[in-house]
Parts: structure tokens; C-alpha cells; sequence
């Protein structure tokens, strides 16, 4: 509220003969237990005001009552004045919210951002972790779209490296010619399948090595497997053909796996980028390093950056045997996404188990004088753990998100049917709702979490009616929707000032901060600022439809087209916040 800032400096002004910056006035929201929509911090000012607080805040209260037509009324709580504003101006609010096409989103702001999520490898199907990953990018990717930002989502695909030749080495050796269709796996499950082969076989040669003597640090580094795996990798990146054509037909079979897995969860990309075409740019960058003595060469050949100055160590960049590593392709990678896009910021959304790798590159990046250094940030998350033995993935150790999906839409159904809700529903309705609902249980059950804490997810919690969760937001919809139907009408005309009661009032109020709350949640990468401000306003909604009637013939046709219109514009805030988060709203539950 812009102008009870500027009038509050006008009061201190002509009341105590004091310039202040907008910066010294303090607004928050007023606490539920006290009259008031808005409450200014008045303490500061008693230094020149030369009175108590309380007296303070009555002069500045009584001055805003005869200067600020918005102010009805105030009071002063231990020298916090709490201001009451007028009906008149939360109803030109929800009018201007009304008459404002996409309420809520911001005009383009000049600024282009990308995110950078879910970075799988080819060499195993995705998980839970993965889903978080991939949730919470494609969220923040479309809450930087509705802040204003032109954004530009892509993929970072490692289809290259040691361990993507295990699941290789492993289906050469013991996969007798399998394939997704004489098996009828996903490709990615099928390729997952042969890197676990490889760990269990690299244990027992491991393990025999050891019932001979050697050490285990030995023992891992002479087991005949890894030895042959580190060679497969020097032929890849030497070109040999007979690996590079096992490569690329393994690889085709993981990406049709995770397109189906991303098409289930609802997220995509406006670009793909594969470690494989980056790495050689990387190598680039190391050579442009030596001669700028950013890095140095030992004498096995390999190339380091000594980071001791900067509180870290030493960090290995290239091999001895001239292969990359992470570090390598991350850097090709980085040039190469400025080159494309130019953008102002770049996202990296990975687990927080890299935040020390994201450390290094930037100060790597910032060392080699990269212009784009700056604008890089790693939005790092926690992991997501379950409750023991509410679901098992086909491996025992992670859960796939394939059945993740597919649990939450069992649940969903079981829970749905269970409550008698879908009784006149066909059964491809049946299909549709079930999946929205699961899919947006699951969703908000991990985008309500701040991104930087580590979370448990309970399937059967995520995926109550009534709790904290999607399908309560999603049937408050509903709700609004069948209101919206029996009314028969899309014309809500009312009059022009008119009271407003309690409900009313702070419905209006919740909605009025949906375009703040979008930017808030762009500025932190937060969609947990968007799905908690979601409940908030669902809870507000479903308390104004509980003691306010909408439809009923004794209400005045004014009420009943004004209370329509309420609806209608908090089931387009909710089916807006929501699409933020990735979730779809059913018309009807």
C-alpha cells in the first residue's frame, strides 16, 4: 500500500518537522486479534517525535483519518497503530482485480532467466528424488513466467560417463541381446536393470579379490569389470564405433523411457542439452584456463584449480588419461547455454548433496572472467524421504517414479470412491479425475515444502480432502465451479459502494495479494509461497460459502451477483496459482 507509506512520511513531516525515507516506514499486516487491516511500526519515530509511542501513533492515526479518504478508522495497541481501511477501496480493489485480464501476472519485465532441472542420467530410470526435482523446476519455471521473466526451460541430459558404460559393459556381457520389446520393460527400466547387474557382478569380483588379500581400495580399482568400463569410456570419447552405436541405441531406449515419464507428471523443456556434445567445449575452456593460469598441470598430466585461497582445495578439472569430469562438461555446458540465450540468470535446480560442486563452478566461472558468472544461481534442495513400507520400487532400494505416479492415482481412486463422489461420473471422467487428483496430491504435498528443507512424503496424508493438501485446493474449486453452473448467469452486475461484512472483506484482502505473492515466490524460488497462499485462500473461500448465501432467493439480487463474481474471481486465482505449480483443477469432484 503505496500511498499509506507516502502519507505516513507526509505526517512525521508536518507533525514533527521531520524528512524521512519511505525505507523507515514499516507496514505489516494487522494481527488477527486486533481491529485493523494494516499496522505501521511507529517506534522509530519517537526519537523525533519526542512522545511516547502510543502518542505517537495517535497523532499519526488521526492525521491519516482527515488527510487519506481510504482510512476509515484506527487504534494504537502498544504503540503499534493499527489502520482500518475502507469498504470503498477493497471493493475498487476486486474491481480492478476483476477487470484485469490474467489478474495476477505481471507485465514482461525486460529480464530472460533459465532453469536448468532434472538432469537425469541414461543409465537408470527416474525416482522420487528426480520428481521433486523435476516438480519443483517446472514450477518455478512458471512462477518466473507469471513474475514478468521471459524463461527458457531445459535439460541437462548426462549421457555420458563411467556410469552410463557400467549399464553398457553390463548388458554387452550378461544381456544375451534383450531388448523393451522382447522383455516389455521402459527402456530406462531396462537399462536401469543392467547397472544394477553390473554393481552385484563388480561386488563379487571385488569381494574375491579381497578372499586373496588385497586391500579393498585395491581391489576395487583391479576388479576386471572396472577396468573394462574405465576402457569402454577412453573408446567412447576416442570415437570407437562399435561403442558409440551401443551407446546411442541404449540411450534411445532410456529417452523414449523418459518421455512417457515426463509427459506423466505433466513437465517439459524448450531445450535439451547432452553432456556428450559438451564436454569437448569444456576442454576448450580448460585450455583457455592453463593459458590464463587460472589452472595448472601436474605432472601425471592432469589439470587442477588450486581454490585454497578461497577456503576450499584443490579441484581436479581433466584427468590424467585427458577425460572429463563433471566439473569439465559443467563448464562446456554453461558457455554454451550463454551462447544460445544470453539470459540474465541462470537456475541450476539440483539436490543440495552438489552444493559444494555448484561452489566451485562458480568460482571457476568467476575466475575465468565469464560474464554470465554472476547471474548463476543453484537453487539446492533436500531430499524427499517416505514412511517405511508404503511403497516398494521394483529395485528394493529407490522409489521409480513410474509406480509413484501410479500409486497416487490408485490412492487417489480408492479414496474417491470410497467418499461416494464420483457416482455420476463415466468412466473416462472417472480416468481423468483420478489422475488430476493423484497427480495433484502428489504435487502440492512437495511444492508446499520450502525447496531447502528435506521432506517426508506419506502418499495417503498427501491425498485428504480436508487437510493441507491438492485435492482440499482442488475441490474448492470444484466447488466455486458448480456455484458458477447453477447460477445460470455470467453477467454478475452490482452496484457501486456498498459494506462490505467480515468474509467478504477478507476474501477481498487475500485476493488483492496474489501479484505480490507470485513475485515473492519468483524472488526465492519458492513454490511453497504459492501453494500455502493457495490453502489460505481456499480456507478463506470455503468459510465465506459456508456463512454466506449465494444462491438462495432470499439474498438480494445485489449480494447474489456480487458473492458470483467473488467466486468467480477466486476459482480464476485458484486455477492460475495452481497451473503455477503444475497442478490441473477438475470442473467438478
Amino acid at each position: 500500500m503505496e500511498f499509506i507509506v507516502q502519507k505516513t512520511i507526509e505526517a512525521v513531516k508536518v507533525l514533527f518537522d521531520q524528512n524521512i525515507e519511505a525505507s523507515a516506514v514499516t507496514l505489516q499486516e494487522t494481527r488477527k486479534e486486533f481491529e485493523g487491516d494494516i499496522t505501521i511500526v511507529v517506534f522509530p519515530f519517537t526519537r523525533f517525535s519526542k512522545t511516547s509511542p502510543d502518542a505517537t501513533a495517535t497523532a499519526i492515526g488521526a492525521y491519516l483519518i482527515n488527510h487519506v479518504t481510504e482510512v476509515a478508522d484506527f487504534n494504537v495497541i502498544k504503540g503499534f497503530l493499527n489502520l482500518v481501511i475502507a469498504d470503498s477501496y477493497w471493493v475498487n480493489r476486486f474491481k480492478i482485480a476483476c477487470n484485469t485480464p490474467n489478474f495476477g501476472f505481471a507485465q514482461p519485465n525486460g529480464q530472460k532467466v533459465m532453469v536448468e532441472y532434472s538432469s537425469p542420467n541414461t543409465n537408470k530410470p527416474l525416482h522420487l528424488g528426480h520428481v521433486r526435482n523435476n516438480l519443483l523446476g517446472y514450477s518455478v519455471a512458471e512462477i518466473l513466467k507469471g513474475a514478468g521473466y521471459d524463461v527458457a526451460k531445459v535439460n541437462l541430459v548426462n549421457d555420458r560417463g563411467i556410469h552410463i558404460c557400467k549399464s553398457m559393459l553390463a548388458w554387452k556381457k550378461f544381456g544375451n541381446g534383450e531388448t523393451p520389446a522382447s522383455s516389455g520393460l521402459k527402456g530406462d527400466h531396462l537399462v536401469g536393470k543392467y547397472y544394477v547387474i553390473f554393481d552385484k557382478e563388480y561386488k563379487k569380483e571385488i569381494d574375491a579379490l579381497k578372499a586373496t588379500g588385497v586391500a579393498e581400495d585395491d581391489a576395487k580399482k583391479q576388479a576386471p569389470l572396472m577396468i573394462e568400463a574405465q576402457l569402454m569410456l577412453k573408446k567412447w570419447e576416442e570415437g570407437d564405433k562399435e561403442v558409440i552405436d551401443l551407446w546411442k541405441m541404449m540411450n534411445g531406449w532410456v529417452y523414449e523411457g523418459f518421455d512417457e515419464t515426463y509427459k506423466k507428471l505433466g513437465v517439459n523443456f524448450d531445450k535439451y542439452y547432452y553432456e556428450s556434445n559438451t564436454y569437448l567445449l569444456g576442454k576448450e575452456i580448460i585450455e583457455e584456463g592453463l593459458q590464463k593460469g587460472v589452472f595448472f598441470r601436474k605432472p601425471d598430466s592432469s589439470v587442477w584449480i588450486d581454490l585454497t585461497e578461497d577456503g576450499l582445495d584443490q579441484k581436479l578439472v581433466l584427468r590424467s588419461d585427458g577425460t572429463s569430469v563433471y566439473m569439465t562438461q559443467d563448464m562446456g555446458t554453461a558457455q554454451l547455454k550463454y551462447g544460445d540465450f544470453k539470459m540474465d540468470k541462470s537456475v541450476y535446480v539440483v539436490g543440495n548433496e552438489q552444493d559444494y560442486h555448484f561452489k566451485v563452478l562458480f568460482l571457476i566461472l568467476n575466475k575465468l572472467g565469464k560474464e554470465f558468472a554472476k547471474g548463476s544461481y543453484h537453487l539446492s534442495y533436500g531430499m524427499v524421504d517416505l514412511p517405511s513400507g508404503k511403497m516398494k520400487s521394483r529395485e528394493g532400494t529407490v522409489v521409480d517414479a513410474d509406480d509413484l505416479i501410479q500409486e497416487m492415482i490408485d490412492t487417489s481412486r480408492e479414496y474417491t470412491e470410497a467418499l461416494g463422489k464420483v457416482d455420476d461420473f463415466n468412466d473416462q471422467e472417472k480416468v481423468e479425475l483420478f489422475r488430476k487428483i493423484g497427480l495433484g496430491a502428489l504435487k502440492y504435498h512437495i511444492l508446499k515444502v520450502d525447496p531447502k528443507k528435506r521432506m517426508m512424503f506419506d502418499p495417503s496424508e498427501s491425498i485428504d480432502f480436508q487437510g493441507h493438501t491438492g485435492p482440499f485446493i482442488q475441490y474448492s474449486y470444484a466447488r466455486i465451479q458448480s456455484v458458477l453452473r447453477k447460477s445460470g448467469s455470467s453477467d454478475f452486475t452490482y452496484g457501486e459502494v456498498f459494506p462490505l461484512n467480515k468474509d467478504e472483506r477478507e476474501l477481498i484482502q487475500q485476493l488483492d495479494k496474489f501479484p505480490s505473492v507470485i513475485i515473492d515466490a519468483a524472488d526465492n524460488y519458492s513454490p511453497a509461497v504459492i501453494g500455502n497462499y493457495l490453502y489460505e485462500l481456499a480456507k478463506a473461500y470455503n468459510k465465506f460459502y459456508h456463512d454466506n448465501p449465494i444462491l438462495k432467493p432470499e439474498i438480494s439480487q445485489h449480494d447474489r451477483n456480487f458473492r458470483l463474481q467473488l467466486s468467480k474471481l477466486t476459482g480464476d486465482v485458484i486455477k492460475r496459482g495452481m497451473g503455477l505449480m503444475g497442478i490441473e483443477v477438475p470442473e467438478r469432484m
